[in-house]
Protein backbone atom coordinates (compact mmCIF):
# COMPACT_ATOMS: atom_id res chain seq x y z
CA UNK A 1 0.00 0.00 0.00
CA UNK A 2 1.26 3.45 -0.89
CA UNK A 3 2.24 5.62 2.11
CA UNK A 4 -0.01 8.38 0.78
CA UNK A 5 -3.09 6.13 1.00
CA UNK A 6 -3.56 4.76 4.52
CA UNK A 7 -6.30 2.38 5.47
CA UNK A 8 -8.53 3.28 8.42
CA UNK A 9 -6.76 0.88 10.81
CA UNK A 10 -3.31 2.10 9.79
CA UNK A 11 -4.33 5.73 10.15
CA UNK A 12 -5.68 5.10 13.66
CA UNK A 13 -2.52 3.23 14.70
CA UNK A 14 -0.23 5.91 13.28
CA UNK A 15 -2.25 8.66 14.98
CA UNK A 16 -1.88 6.81 18.30
CA UNK A 17 1.90 6.69 17.87
CA UNK A 18 2.08 10.43 17.16
CA UNK A 19 -0.25 11.11 20.11
CA UNK A 20 2.01 9.02 22.35
CA UNK A 21 5.04 11.01 21.20
CA UNK A 22 3.15 14.27 21.77
CA UNK A 23 4.36 14.37 25.37
CA UNK A 24 7.66 16.30 25.39
CA UNK A 25 9.19 14.24 28.21
CA UNK A 26 8.22 10.97 26.56
CA UNK A 27 9.71 12.18 23.28
CA UNK A 28 12.97 13.12 25.02
CA UNK A 29 13.10 9.65 26.57
CA UNK A 30 12.46 8.04 23.16
CA UNK A 31 15.32 10.07 21.67
CA UNK A 32 17.70 8.95 24.41
CA UNK A 33 16.70 5.33 23.74
CA UNK A 34 17.75 5.39 20.07
CA UNK A 35 21.37 4.92 21.06
CA UNK A 36 22.82 2.21 23.24
CA UNK A 37 20.67 0.34 25.79
CA UNK A 38 20.34 2.33 29.02
CA UNK A 39 18.90 1.62 32.45
CA UNK A 40 16.17 3.80 33.95
CA UNK A 41 18.63 5.68 36.16
CA UNK A 42 20.86 6.62 33.23
CA UNK A 43 17.88 7.72 31.15
CA UNK A 44 16.58 9.79 34.08
CA UNK A 45 19.97 11.48 34.46
CA UNK A 46 20.15 12.32 30.76
CA UNK A 47 16.67 13.85 30.56
CA UNK A 48 16.64 15.41 34.03
CA UNK A 49 13.55 13.58 35.31
CA UNK A 50 12.91 11.32 38.27
CA UNK A 51 13.40 7.59 37.78
CA UNK A 52 9.75 6.92 38.66
CA UNK A 53 8.51 9.35 35.99
CA UNK A 54 10.89 7.84 33.43
CA UNK A 55 9.64 4.36 34.35
CA UNK A 56 6.06 5.48 33.76
CA UNK A 57 6.91 6.86 30.31
CA UNK A 58 8.92 3.75 29.44
CA UNK A 59 5.87 1.60 30.18
CA UNK A 60 3.88 3.64 27.67
CA UNK A 61 6.70 3.46 25.09
CA UNK A 62 6.96 -0.32 25.58
CA UNK A 63 3.21 -0.79 25.21
CA UNK A 64 3.43 1.06 21.88
CA UNK A 65 6.36 -1.20 20.88
CA UNK A 66 8.56 1.88 20.53
CA UNK A 67 11.20 0.60 22.95
CA UNK A 68 12.09 -2.85 24.17
CA UNK A 69 13.46 -3.92 27.53
CA UNK A 70 16.25 -6.38 28.19
CA UNK A 71 17.07 -7.59 31.65
CA UNK A 72 20.73 -7.96 32.62
CA UNK A 73 21.09 -9.23 36.14
CA UNK A 74 18.93 -7.04 38.35
CA UNK A 75 18.78 -4.11 35.93
CA UNK A 76 16.53 -3.55 32.94
CA UNK A 77 17.95 -1.77 29.90
CA UNK A 78 15.83 0.04 27.33
CA UNK A 79 16.55 0.66 23.66
CA UNK A 80 14.58 1.55 20.52
CA UNK A 81 12.77 -1.46 19.11
CA UNK A 82 14.39 -1.39 15.67
CA UNK A 83 15.95 0.76 12.96
CA UNK A 84 12.55 2.00 11.76
CA UNK A 85 11.92 3.56 15.16
CA UNK A 86 15.40 5.09 15.13
CA UNK A 87 14.77 6.51 11.65
CA UNK A 88 11.44 8.06 12.67
CA UNK A 89 13.03 9.88 15.60
CA UNK A 90 16.20 10.91 13.73
CA UNK A 91 14.20 12.14 10.72
CA UNK A 92 11.94 14.27 12.89
CA UNK A 93 14.89 15.75 14.80
CA UNK A 94 16.57 16.45 11.44
CA UNK A 95 13.37 18.08 10.20
CA UNK A 96 13.23 20.41 13.19
CA UNK A 97 16.93 21.29 12.81
CA UNK A 98 16.41 22.09 9.11
CA UNK A 99 13.33 24.22 9.79
CA UNK A 100 15.19 26.11 12.53
CA UNK A 101 18.14 26.69 10.19
CA UNK A 102 15.82 27.87 7.39
CA UNK A 103 14.09 30.28 9.78
CA UNK A 104 17.46 31.62 10.96
CA UNK A 105 18.60 32.17 7.38
CA UNK A 106 15.34 33.96 6.55
CA UNK A 107 15.77 36.23 9.57
CA UNK A 108 19.33 37.06 8.52
CA UNK A 109 18.17 38.00 5.02
CA UNK A 110 15.82 40.69 6.35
Amino acid sequence: MSPSVLGEDQAVELAEIFRMLGDANRLRIAIVCIGEPLCVGDIADQVGLSASLVSHHLRVLRAARFVKARKRGKQVFYVATDDRVRCIVRDMVGHIDAVDQDNTEESDDR
